[in-house]
């Protein structure tokens, strides 16, 4: 470095090619700069900070694409709608490669240098495997180039170019730096799942974009509504570019197996377990491949795990898959095998994870679904049927390898009647719990939030009702008869115990009886 007193106006144009944080930092330092004593600590700070992004321009690893998966085909339209848009909706089937490769094509587009390439998934299971699968194609170790965080396991470095997270992480981090200035991109995958961290992740992006121009966000989703998310991000009346990726290759037969039949007068009822048991005997017949198998919970899984191998089926591996499983076990599904596998798993393999080898689905048409209820006042996890759409994603898993066979446990009449589309998490939520985490996170006003769907006006005065009468909330600002405050000039904001009931993950009612237990001394 020259032994002049550097010029600030040189400095300030060195500032672009640092890291975010690092430009954002040192810009509010020359800011603050007196003399030429504090101009040359900045230099050297400039300089050290210069160093740390050559560094990470040096650990940038060659990038190459599966030809065999249908994005690697669409990778250009990709990179230039990326390039030339500050969102860009990327809708493809299940299997597509969008998961895999989108922040490979990030990658090679030159972001993730500045700041990260951001990748949330709904799921830790996700987010794990899909690190692990980047991490490989790119031949670097996990931790290094690519890393993820999930909660209890942080393993990212100085060097990490990609980060898998849950969806929940980054919403903490936006608590703690709310303009996110440690990523550049931002990929939030599985839209289409519509969960409460989806929903307010795109709300919170969408009031943040103009405020950082530079970043760029990616919205991938299943081929289930992308033009609700386009409509979500348009600026000045022009909708967010939706590039379209095919995704299944080879066709997949449809059998109808309900559980209750008509014989004669007489309806006959099968045993769920039974049914299931029925239906991967016939698929054994059809010829070779592994058979998954989509069940309810862990309970489900154990019950017919057992009943599966009870059926002396020669060379099949039975082998579950759900979330409270050690990382090993769940890694078996992954691992290479001779013979048949049976993959029991909950609908984390609906869309977050494409198992590999599958040419068989058996599809209960069931999941438990997160609702809350009006009559009993909590939030419960009843078993449900699934969307037509969520039927689909799951057949879309055979058919990868080969042509494909999907044996619905139900009819196709009871498949027509069902609706299109799963209800977003915030219309079937206590809307308390939302306001409660919202103000924790320091979201905003309900009310004025930007959600892709904006829950009942209604809805959102009961709960705030009941978050003051717990005393969680408090508001600030002018107030209306009845005690809940609908002016746009009065806030709310979170009391002391209002910030230990955001932390229990139970129902606010529920969480305010442990806070008081313990208290109290009595829990």
């Amino acid at each position: 470095m020259s032994t002049t007193t550097p010029n600030r106006r040189e400095l300030l144009a060195q500032l672009p090619e640092l890291s975010l944080r690092d430009e954002h930092r040192l810009r509010r330092r020359l800011s603050r700069a007196r003399g030429g004593k504090d101009l040359a600590s900045i230099a050297t700070d400039i300089d050290a900070a210069a160093s740390r992004i050559a560094a990470r321009r040096a650990h940038v690893p060659p990038v190459t694409y599966p030809e065999n998966l249908p994005v690697s085909a669409r990778r250009d339209d990709i990179a230039e709608a990326i390039t030339n848009n500050q969102v860009v909706i990327v809708a493809g089937e299940t299997g597509s490669g969008k998961t895999t490769q989108i922040p490979k094509i990030c990658l090679e587009l030159g972001r993730g240098i500045r700041g990260l390439i951001g990748h949330t998934q709904p799921r830790r299971l996700a987010a794990r495997t899909v690190a692990e699968r980047i991490a490989e194609e790119l031949d670097t170790e996990l931790g290094t180039t690519v890393g993820y965080t999930v909660r209890f396991t942080d393993q990212v470095s100085d060097h990490t170019l990609i980060k898998l997270m849950t969806d929940g992480i980054l919403l903490a981090e936006i608590r703690r730096d709310p303009m996110l200035r440690r990523y550049d991109t931002i990929i939030i995958d599985e839209a289409h799942e519509r969960s409460l961290n989806i929903d307010f992740l795109l709300g919170y992006l969408k009031q943040l974009l103009p405020r950082r121009p530079d970043l760029k966000v990616i919205i991938t989703s299943a081929t289930i509504d992308p033009e609700r998310f386009a409509e979500h991000f348009a600026v000045d009346g022009k909708r967010a570019p939706i590039v379209e990726v095919s995704g299944r290759t080879y066709p997949v037969e449809m059998r109808y197996r309900p559980l209750v039949t008509e014989v004669g007068e007489t309806t006959v009822e099968r045993d769920p377990v039974e049914a299931v048991c029925d239906a991967v005997r016939e698929l054994t017949l059809a010829g070779d491949g592994d058979i998954l198998v989509f069940l309810s919970g862990e309970r489900e899984i154990r019950d017919t795990a057992d009943a599966v191998r009870d059926m002396g089926l020669r060379n099949t591996e039975v082998v579950p898959l759900y979330a409270r499983l050690s990382a090993a076990e769940q890694h078996r599904v992954f691992t290479a095998h001779t013979g048949r596998r049976v993959v029991l798993s909950t609908n984390v393999a609906e869309t977050s994870l494409t198992v590999p080898g599958i040419r068989y689905v058996v599809d209960p048409g069931t999941a438990r679904i997160s609702r809350y209820s009006v009559r009993t006042k909590v939030q419960r996890l009843p078993i449900e049927p699934i969307s037509q759409a969520s039927a689909r994603q799951r057949a879309g898993r055979c058919g990868r390898v080969a042509e494909g066979i999907c044996i619905r446990l139900y009819s196709e009449e009871d498949f027509e009647a069902r609706p299109p589309f799963t209800e977003p998490e915030i219309l079937r939520t206590n809307l308390a719990s939302v306001i409660l985490q919202m103000t924790a996170l320091g979201l905003g006003e309900i009310a004025a939030f930007p959600f892709v769907e904006p829950p009942d006006p209604r809805a959102i005065r009961d709960g705030m009702a009941l978050l003051e009468e717990l005393g969680a909330i408090e508001t600030v600002g002018t107030r209306k008869p009845g005690g809940v405050a609908e002016n746009p000039g009065a806030t709310a904001q979170l009391t002391s115990v209002g910030r230990e009931l955001s932390r229990i993950p139970v129902d606010p009612r529920m969480a305010r009886m442990l806070v008081e237990a313990n208290a109290n001394g009595t829990l």
